[in-house]
């Protein structure tokens, strides 16, 4: 049984930085792409940031290009998202998902993820 669990979030102001975590259990993460998507009120869910496996390619969003990075921990399960400079338009909820990333050019599209965490929730404001 796939088990994805977000941890980090949570109340930060304008300017400042968290760092996301996706702890995997039940898959051999190192065979697969790590998303990072996120859903805002109102809003359709969007790829933040992934990062595949057998070449460590990964994919930023425009809107967050320049402000955070990703990474992962093969050896622990975990895949990392480094937030900074985080704006409030940043502000929601974080989630975590694993794909098999067999297509670059897909590499942060929703479908291409099969299993998904429970969410995380980013709240910037002042």
């Amino acid at each position: 049984q796939v088990q994805l669990v977000e941890s980090g979030g949570g109340l930060v102001q304008p300017g400042g930085s968290l760092r996301l975590s996706c702890a995997a259990s039940g898959v051999t993460f190192d065979h697969y792409a790590i998303g990072w998507f996120r859903q805002a009120p109102g809003k359709e869910r969007e790829g933040v940031s992934c990062i595949r496996s057998t070449d460590n390619s990964t994919y930023f969003a425009d809107s967050v290009k320049g402000r955070f990075t990703i990474s992962r921990d093969n050896a622990k399960s975990t895949v990392f998202l480094q937030m900074n400079n985080l704006i409030p338009e940043d502000t929601a909820v974080y989630y975590c998902a694993v794909g098999s990333g067999l297509l670059l050019f897909r590499l942060c599209e929703i479908d291409e993820y099969e299993y998904w965490g429970q969410g995380t929730q980013v709240t910037v404001s002042s």
